[in-house]
């Protein structure tokens, strides 16, 4: 071979040789999302632990990383300080923060709807004499000041007529106990979640009364996925991939919730398996496979729903600013019809 072909042949073989050295990086090249859930790791994560479990966020082309949070409010306010990409959070309290915000430049925005139906509830126990939203009028309700139940009650009160409630603050775990010690009548909180820790605390389930806001005329939506505008300008297709991803694993949690209890207690591994299979169930059937989610489809948001929860928020929450409900949505990445069929058959 002649010099100058040679040295043709070692330019193009180093040349090969770097392309197939960079193939297998560029191909395992993946989108990083730092993702925070709205609470502990309990049943309801398994929404989104699944899809982790399964590869299919990988698959996607995404590293994502899923971490316990402490409420709603705290996770709206680290996706909107860039500390996370994405979250999973009540829609009022995005709400909140758009109203209470109105100059902060990264104002985090709903993009999939999970919890169709608030689950916010009262509950009480059957020997206080409360059975419904009327009996409550003048009574001890106590709540961490946070809790979403408690600062919608104000539109739940609206709704069902009453007035004079006292209330008791506390921190979360001392929330139910107070309750069974009588040093308050009613409690708010997440139906799924304080029934259960009331049975934890040997209260029978049926010793125990619940109000859920959705059954008593309160339609507010529940928790939604958020993102980051930032995220949302410079890669749409990671957030629609990570919706896709993610209600692929959701539709095969719902099919066969408790197996996937495991990838719960994988994160966190004191976790009462059987209490957090219920706990699951429970938040399925009240909130996300819901009568209005079938009706609306699962994910999305109606307008004028939408709209009226954005005032009733405004009000209830009394917020600096009127919330745009334009500016807290955007449903541009939601996936297909097809893709958010996932919806388990009605129980016959």
């Amino acid at each position: 071979m002649s010099l100058p072909r040679l040295a043709r042949f070692s330019r193009f073989s180093r040349r090969t040789l770097l392309a197939l050295l960079a193939a297998p990086a560029l191909a395992s090249a993946q989108t990083p999302i730092k993702f925070q859930l709205d609470w502990r790791f309990e049943g309801p994560a398994a929404l989104f632990l699944a899809s982790t479990a399964k590869g299919y966020y990988k698959a996607a082309g995404l590293d994502v990383t899923i971490d316990a949070g402490n409420g709603s409010g705290g996770t709206v306010t680290r996706v909107a300080s860039g500390s996370y990409d994405m979250g999973f959070a009540d829609m009022a309290a995005l709400m909140e923060f758009h109203a209470n915000n109105p100059d902060a430049p990264n104002k985090p925005v709903a993009v999939m709807m999970v919890y169709n139906n608030t689950p916010a509830a009262v509950l009480a126990l059957k020997k206080s004499g409360i059975s419904k939203p009327a009996d409550l009028n003048g009574k001890k309700l106590g709540a961490p000041g946070f809790d979403a139940g408690r600062k919608a009650f104000p539109i739940f009160a609206k709704a069902n007529g009453i007035s004079g409630v006292q209330w008791t603050s506390m921190d979360p775990p001392l929330r139910e106990t107070m309750l069974v010690r009588g040093d308050i009548e009613a409690i708010t909180g997440f139906s799924f979640t304080s029934l259960l820790n009331l049975e934890a605390r040997g209260v029978k389930a049926e010793d125990i009364v619940v109000l859920p806001y959705p059954a008593h005329g309160v339609k507010l939506y529940g928790n939604a996925i958020i993102a980051s505008p930032k995220m949302i300008k410079e890669n749409p297709a990671a957030v629609k991939a990570f919706l896709v991803a993610f209600a692929k694993g959701a539709k095969e949690v719902m099919a066969n919730p408790d197996p996937t209890i495991d990838y719960v207690k994988a994160r966190d591994g004191i976790i009462n398996v059987e209490l957090e299979k219920r706990r699951l169930r429970m938040a399925i059937d009240a909130v996300i496979a819901s009568p209005d989610a079938r009706a609306e489809g699962f994910g999305a948001a109606v307008p004028g729903r939408l709209a009226l929860m954005a005032s009733q928020v405004s009000d209830a929450y009394g917020t600096k600013t009127r919330i745009d409900p334009a500016a807290v949505w955007n449903d541009s990445m939601m996936p297909s019809k097809a893709e958010l069929n996932i919806l388990p058959p009605l129980k016959k």
